[in-house]
């Protein structure tokens, strides 16, 4: 989790039930050829041959008529898919995709009477205008790493690259048989009363859309993902709304939603609860509740992101933070978060950061949130180390203008509920508190909120209050005209 990569995550973990789908003997083997492209962190991305696209046999306007009003339906069944849960349905999908593609207001069906196995995919743009990929049955990768082809990349499952315009919607189902990956004996995280257990090395991401734009993903359900359960790189205009995403409490890097070098964002009345996203096991203290991630904002590339996260309501688990990764530069503004739930979660609305990063975070606004039982409800850690070796660094995110409103609940008492841990070199300024009101889930004493090298203003009287917190600016800053993006 780390500093100079910064990230916004909300999240929320609970059991759910798996859907019971027949299991997946799909074992075909796809390899892909040689030429791609690099995607943000240097990975290799294999992308398909530029081919003239299939014809569409079996749309439902056969004669392709695109001045029509009417879209034209093009339904995966029509291209050789058996949508019977076992048989391997990849080279109909693919055959769809590029007839479907050049089409103008066309559909893609995934019609709601099948269930459909497809292996790892690159379904490449651009579309013509008004493309939908309408998902109204189940759509699925093959059952875990056993099952997965080998020649397939093990970091990601349906990718969609240079779409624009593009609208993913439907109301079946993604589900991502993750189970098997979940239990891969190479990266340990918690497990039931503090012990470990094993988790994933490579396992793949669901859903990517890769340098594209102007998205819409709407409806659908997606749930037991391998990792990662939706994730966006490169891109710009993303619009999410009425999405469900599900998978254990206990699984590992279950990210709900993962967006990275990605510009304007809007997340609304959506549920998301999902697994762990990463766990250090520390045996002497008490156990705790499991972290998850909805969702990780980061800028490798000192782009600025822009979010704006409305109407999200959630259920267990959940986490709302920043994060940023040592000796990289963090440029990331202008964020809001509003009109959230977040219950039963080791951290409420966080920022962490590792030392030894440089550049800002400013202009984060938290409004309307309420907690309740979160045992660190309000955090600013930038002393964030997932070993005990992290030495103390001289440089660090400057953390500035973050505003904390109409922020109601309980939280867990092993805890102080605010936590503004910052920089010995650059301290955390114009923190803003109003209308702050935490109280004990269980018990009656409150405990006192914890600053270090903290400044900012307290508009409203704070439940606990906020006397740690310091007013006007440190010397450092006003030393350091250098800091910031």
């Amino acid at each position: 989790m780390a500093i100079g990569h910064l990230s916004l995550s909300m999240s929320i973990t609970v059991a759910v039930l798996l859907l019971g789908l027949p299991n997946s003997d799909g074992r075909s083997h796809y390899h892909k050829h040689k030429n791609g492209h690099k995607d943000h962190g240097g990975n290799q991305i294999s992308l398909p041959p530029e081919t003239a696209p299939a014809e569409p046999p079996g749309s439902s306007n056969d004669g392709s008529d695109n001045s029509s009003s009417e879209p034209c339906v093009f339904d995966v069944r029509s291209f050789g898919a058996l949508g019977d849960g076992s048989s391997d349905d990849t080279q109909a999908f693919r055959a769809a995709w590029k007839a479907a593609c050049t089409a103008e207001s066309s559909v893609l069906l995934v019609p709601s009477d099948g269930v459909f196995m497809i292996t790892s995919t690159i379904l490449s743009g651009p579309c013509k205008p008004g493309f939908v990929l309408q998902i109204d049955g189940v759509l699925m990768p093959p059952d875990g790493p056993d099952c997965w082809p080998a020649s397939d990349s093990k970091k990601q499952w349906l990718v969609f690259y240079r779409v624009d315009g593009m609208t993913l919607k439907g109301e079946g189902t993604i589900e991502g048989n993750g189970e098997d990956w979940w239990n891969l004996p190479c990266k340990p995280h918690r497990g039931p009363k503090g012990s470990t257990l094993p988790g994933p090395c490579d396992s793949p991401a669901l859903i990517r859309f890769f340098m594209s734009y102007n998205l819409t993903v709407r409806g659908l359900r997606i749930e037991n993902s391998p990792q990662f359960h939706v994730k966006f790189d490169g891109c710009e205009g993303v619009h999410i709304e009425d999405l469900s995403i599900r998978s254990p409490a206990l699984s590992p890097n279950t990210d709900g939603i993962h967006i990275e070098n990605t510009k304007s964002v809007s997340i609304y009345n959506s549920v998301i609860s999902n697994g762990l996203d990463s766990a250090r096991p520390v045996p002497t203290s008490p156990p705790s509740l499991p972290e998850a991630l909805i969702l990780l904002f980061y800028d490798a590339h000192r782009r600025r992101l822009h979010l704006d996260w409305s109407g999200l309501f959630q259920r267990r688990h959940s986490q709302c933070y920043l994060r940023a990764k040592p000796w990289h530069q963090a440029c990331v503004s202008n964020i809001t978060v509003r009109n959230a739930r977040i219950s039963n979660s080791d951290n409420g609305v966080r920022i962490k950061t590792w030392q030894g990063g440089t550049g800002s975070v400013s202009g984060i606004s938290f409004d309307n949130i309420y907690m309740e039982n979160v045992r660190n409800c309000i955090i600013i850690d930038q002393y964030y180390c997932l070993t005990k070796q992290c030495l103390n660094q001289t440089s660090a995110v400057w953390v500035t203008d973050v505003a904390y409103a109409n922020i109601k609940g309980t939280y867990d008492v092993r805890s102080p509920p605010i936590h503004f841990a910052c920089s010995d070199a650059v301290a955390c300024t114009n923190i803003i508190m109003s209308e702050v009101e935490l109280l004990p889930y269980e018990g009656v004493l409150v405990d006192d909120p914890f600053c270090w090298n903290a400044y900012g203003v307290m508009q409203t009287l704070t439940i606990p209050p906020m006397s740690c917190l310091q007013e006007g600016q440190p010397q450092s800053l006003q030393e350091n005209p250098a800091l910031g993006c």
